[in-house]
């Protein structure tokens, strides 16, 4: 997988279906094979930067 945003593969792994890109520190949820992307503010707090990429460029792909 790479992160949408960077393009980047060093994606870690923070939960079930959460990812964190170590390249542009933003977290990945995954649901039903479709990717949101939140930043996390310096509150804690996630804000959504789904709006930024369309849903067809946050779809996954299957092999």
């Amino acid at each position: 997988m790479r992160c949408p945003n960077c393009n980047s593969k060093d994606i870690g792994i923070i939960g079930v279906n959460q990812y964190y890109c170590w390249n542009c520190y933003i977290e990945l949820t995954i649901e039903d094979n479709i990717v949101y992307l939140h930043e996390v503010e310096l509150d804690g707090s996630l804000s959504s930067l789904n709006d930024i990429f369309p849903e067809e460029e946050r779809k996954l792909e299957r092999f």
